[in-house]
């Protein structure tokens, strides 16, 4: 047997799948949970050896004789996370999180330092979010000038467990696009933007890796300490919108995929790079070649997942009661911001119910109101790629909240587009496993194409394709008019 592994660690786990890529299946798949620190002020935190602590733990949780079969070893992470080290590759302080909304000062002290947000999207095709991990290495020189003077090497969360496989520091086009410190027309680190937070901090970026191209091997350290076979290839891995996207077969122009998650993302892949003046979608790289448009919402499932403890409902249930629910919930608006957004840009953003008259205040409006907000913010992403010229054919859906067929109704109809649903729920872990065989085959084939791997590799599942009905469209258009009336008419009081 002949395998191939993929990581992918996330917000909240860390999880691994091996792969037989010539009888096309899992044979084994593992998980660890990985705790976060939250504060008031908006910072969302993790403990570097968390990470390994999961990794080692995800390893443990597969059979020897399994993970003596592992020939390649493909990495996804949760994006933008700054995993800062010293010059002995130790970690110096806590890893920021993609989620982290602390850091507000320091877009505007760097976005003022550009001359504006326009010259910043000029230089790196991104604007400056509180997401995006430069702000967060200026938070650190900011708030902690002693710690961030140990700073020597600047990893994202997949980068370090690459550091971990391999001892190699390394970075891919995909996932160092969302740094804001990347030249995403250029495929190269912005000399510029990394001077406005040091002098030195562009030689501290990792050595970029081109996709398909192998960031190292597994060293005799990791063999040992994880029970893999040394010298396995690593391939270069990604974050882990880059790794859904192979995952999901999102590898041809005109394929959407949405990861309904804490997240919500929706992305899709162009041969050329997709720069948006209003910053809404991300300018980001794929890590397949190319590009990886994208919008990114950090209250996706947020929002139903507190009505549905609040009203102490399993899945089901809540897939239940809403369903009793009209399209637009009978006039109940919800806006999710739980965490604050992103998009749009609301880093001290605040949810709010609206709409709420005695008449509509039922359960069931309140759970279906929380499920729709969430593709309503969706659709801003969708907007945002009609604008620029993207046509979109079909929505490839993952994330936790796929299966649902109330979800997916959803999703097709306020998009007004056909889903489709991969059989696998662990998108990036099989991105990253796919991308893994990429490199692999590649070194002895270099023409292997990614997409005749993801057309072999990723399975749908059977007879799940959701198409528009127009009635409930045009329902849509109308809840989703109303919903952005209340967006546009609140959000002055979170800016």
């Amino acid at each position: 047997m002949r395998t191939v592994c993929g990581i992918d660690l996330g917000t909240q786990s860390c999880k691994l799948v091996v792969y037989d890529y010539e009888k096309k299946g899992i044979v084994a798949q593992s998980s660890a949970p990985v705790d976060m620190i939250a504060e008031n002020d908006g910072t969302r935190e993790q403990k570097p050896e968390w990470y390994d602590d999961a990794l080692k733990a995800c390893f443990d949780g597969i059979d020897a004789a399994v993970r003596s079969t592992i020939a390649a070893v493909g990495v996804s992470g949760q994006q933008h996370g700054f995993v800062p080290l010293d010059e002995n590759g130790k970690p110096i302080y806590n890893v920021k999180l993609w989620c982290d909304t602390s850091t507000a000062a320091e877009c505007e002290e760097l976005t003022q330092m550009a001359g504006g947000e326009e010259n910043l999207i000029d230089e790196t095709g991104l604007p400056m979010r509180p997401g995006y991990t430069a702000p967060k290495v200026l938070w650190l020189k900011n708030h902690m000038p002693e710690t961030f003077a140990r700073l020597r090497h600047v990893l994202l969360p997949h980068d370090y467990i690459n550091f971990l496989l391999t001892g190699v520091y390394s970075a891919e086009y995909g996932d160092a696009s969302g740094t804001a410190l990347f030249d995403v027309r250029e495929c190269k680190w912005s000399s510029k933007v990394c001077e406005y937070i040091s002098p030195e901090l562009e030689k501290w970026m990792p050595p970029l890796v081109k996709p398909g191209s192998a960031a190292g091997t597994v060293s005799k350290e990791a063999s040992e300490l994880y029970g893999i076979p040394e010298g396995a290839v690593v391939s270069s891995g990604g974050g882990d919108n880059m790794m859904g996207a192979i995952g999901t077969g999102t590898v041809r122009d005109g394929f959407l995929t949405m990861s309904l998650g804490t997240s919500g993302t929706l992305f899709g892949f162009s041969k050329k790079p997709v720069i948006d003046p209003t910053g809404n979608l991300a300018a980001f790289c794929s890590s397949s070649g190319g590009w990886l448009p994208l919008l990114c919402t950090m209250n996706c499932t947020v929002a139903s997942e507190e009505f549905r403890a609040l009203f102490g409902l399993d899945i089901e249930g809540l897939n239940s009661e809403a369903s009793k629910a009209p399209i637009g919930a009978d006039g109940i608006v919800i806006l999710p911001f739980l965490n604050g957004e992103r998009t749009p840009n609301l880093p001290n953003g605040r949810a709010s119910v609206n709409g709420v008259t005695a008449a509509n205040f039922k359960r069931e409006n309140l759970l279906r109101a929380a499920l729709e907000s969430a593709i309503f913010g969706m659709r801003i992403g969708l907007e945002g790629f009609n604008s620029l010229g993207f046509e979109a054919k079909e929505i490839r859906l993952t994330g936790g909240g796929s299966k649902s067929r109330l979800w997916q109704s959803i999703v097709a109809n306020v998009m007004n587009l056909p889903v489709r649903v991969p059989a696998s729920s662990e998108a990036a872990a099989i991105g990253g496993a796919i991308q893994a065989l990429w490199c692999l085959l590649g070194q002895s084939d270099e023409g292997v194409m990614i997409e005749t791997l993801t057309d072999e590799h990723v399975a749908l599942e059977d007879g799940v394709m959701v198409e528009p009905d127009r009635e409930e469209v045009a329902a849509y258009d109308k809840a989703y008019a109303i919903y952005s009336r209340y967006l546009e008419t609140l959000s002055p009081l979170y800016k």
